[in-house]
């Protein structure tokens, strides 16, 4: 998600009354998707977005009613995707970490109000006061003051060094965008400090508390977190990316999968089966499931905390008239209908679970290829079997209004060209030699630029796969990585001089991926390339 506003609280009240309304209440339609048309709508969106594998599966009253991998966990080899093929579920892992939480606290062992110092000493935000006075909920819900995806590149992109220390230590570094709890921006970091909150509060590491507070008393059997080995895992699905006409795999896993900081935020896979599982746990637990999780810390769970902007696109498909984040969970009206649900996206991997408990029903989708639209239109179609079968767009109809040009209007910005790499041209350390040297942020740790062949390199000490060469565009410096799987070029602006030169960056494309927001670093130059 991309948002940077924020909502007075009367909004919030409003947001809340409005979910209690009458039109949630309405009658159901009782029937759903069938079969066929399910396949039809997958098989069409794999054909318009080429997509490399995908697994559907689709919940009706409480009963798993279609559960289908199509494609390939690899282009091109031969392995096909499963129902029990592995993905990465991204930010579908947060419910789980707000779940493990939920269990700590039905345990007695924290309590939702209970201050993160009071767990973690060592926890600290930017203001002293929000330190003080930020609770365990507070890390779930998305209204901390950081900006949104604040400090992401300590968690992406993997594998790197960063550790979850370094997470808790770093955050009094990053300069808050709003007031706490006074807005909305997408954040992940607190989500690593809820797993950290979770183990200290447990009495185990956050990847030992996942498994035996969720996946086993659950049977997610084929889930994983933290290390293991590809061998044991079955049939695993890779992140792919688009190159020209065709799929290539990217940040593939070696023969062990190492344990990654990020698994609190977005570091869990499972299986389609799993998923389906999962979510039947909440639209229709059985007794187990309730003494697993009861029916207190569940409305506890579900309950809105941070209400969110609803774009333009989504009143004019859904009718949605609130839209709020709940412990790792998104809760809004669709079609006069109750829906919870969350998306995930990491490199190459996009997911999503969307549940209508009103009606036991709901859907999962996750796909290992460069699916953000196709994500979108899919969930949209399989929606709107459910809610409005009449009103749907379909999935050519959908994808048509996704790609069509957004309407100048008078206060419409005009969208920057993006810079032509291809007319870049390489600097020399001569070019250069006033910015030689070692620099650092205060949280993204120390970075070298230095002469490296003919040319200079940017090489970051704690984030390996971010190293790249500087070179003249336009009138600026910009950074290109060489490695394919880091997302977004970087433009470079040195200033100052003597021992106050400073070394700010910007995304080569200002409406990238806010987990690539380089604006946040601030750079001073700290010694030489010796």
């Amino acid at each position: 998600m991309m948002h940077r506003a924020g909502f007075p609280a009367a909004v919030f009240i409003a947001v809340i009354a409005l979910g209690l309304a009458s039109p949630l209440q309405a009658a159901q339609p009782q029937t759903g998707p069938t079969s066929e048309v399910i396949d039809a709508s997958v098989r069409a969106t794999i054909a318009r977005y080429q997509l490399p594998g995908i697994a559907v599966g689709v919940i009706e009253n409480g009963k798993v009613v279609y559960a289908r991998g199509y494609g390939e966990t690899v282009a091109g080899s031969g392995d096909t995707v499963t129902s029990k093929t592995l993905f990465k579920i991204a930010s579908n892992s947060k419910a789980m970490t707000a779940s493990v939480l939920a269990r700590l606290v039905q345990q007695g062992k924290l309590d939702w109000d209970d201050p993160v110092v009071k767990h973690l000493p060592a926890f600290g935000m930017h203001d002293p006061w929000v330190t003080a006075h930020m609770t365990v909920r507070d890390l779930l819900v998305h209204n901390s003051g950081l900006p949104e995806g604040g400090g992401d590149l300590m968690l992406w992109p993997e594998p790197n060094l960063f550790n979850r220390d370094d997470i808790v230590h770093g955050l009094q570094f990053i300069k808050p965008a709003y007031g706490f709890r006074a807005g909305y921006a997408y954040d992940n970091l607190l989500y690593v400090v809820a797993g950290q909150v979770a183990a200290a509060a447990g009495g185990a590491s956050y990847e030992e508390l996942v498994r035996q507070e969720v996946f086993q008393p659950l049977g997610l059997d084929g889930c994983r977190v933290g290390e293991f080995r590809m061998r044991d895992a079955g049939s695993v699905a890779q992140p792919h990316m688009r190159r020209g006409d065709g799929n290539i795999a990217m940040r593939e896993d070696g023969d062990v999968v190492p344990m990654i900081a990020s698994a609190p935020a977005g570091g869990i896979r499972c299986s389609l089966d799993d998923m389906l599982a999962w979510a039947n746990n909440w639209l229709q637990p059985t007794s187990t499931q309730l003494e697993w999780l009861g029916e207190k810390q569940r409305a506890e769970m579900w309950k809105a905390r941070t209400p969110m902007p609803i774009s333009q696109q989504r009143r004019r498909w859904d009718d949605t008239h609130y839209y709020a984040y709940a412990f790792g969970f998104r809760l809004a009206d669709v079609d006069g209908q109750w829906t919870v649900s969350h998306t995930g996206t990491l490199g190459g991997m996009y997911s999503m679970m969307m549940l209508l408990p009103d009606r036991k029903s709901g859907f999962v989708l996750m796909i290992n290829g460069d699916g953000s639209d196709a994500r979108t239109v899919l969930g949209e179609v399989l929606l709107k079997l459910f809610t409005a079968p009449d009103r749907s767009l379909g999935v050519d109809g959908y994808a048509d209004e996704i790609a069509r040009p957004a309407p100048v209007t008078s206060t419409s910005k005009p969208k920057p060209a993006l810079p032509d790499i291809a007319k870049r041209k390489p600097v020399s350390a001569k070019d250069l030699r006033e910015w030689l040297g070692s620099w650092r942020d205060p949280w993204f740790g120390e970075v070298r630029i230095c002469a490296v062949g003919n040319g200079v390199e940017w090489r970051s000490a704690k984030s390996p796969k971010m190293h790249g060469k500087i070179s003249k565009l336009e009138g600026r410096y910009l950074l290109h990585w060489d490695d394919i799987a880091v997302d977004i070029d970087a433009w470079l602006d040195f200033s100052g001089n003597g021992e106050s030169r400073q070394l700010h960056m910007a995304k080569s494309d200002p409406d990238g991926d806010f987990s690539s927001d380089y604006e946040d670093l601030s750079f001073t130059r700290t010694g030489g390339c010796e």
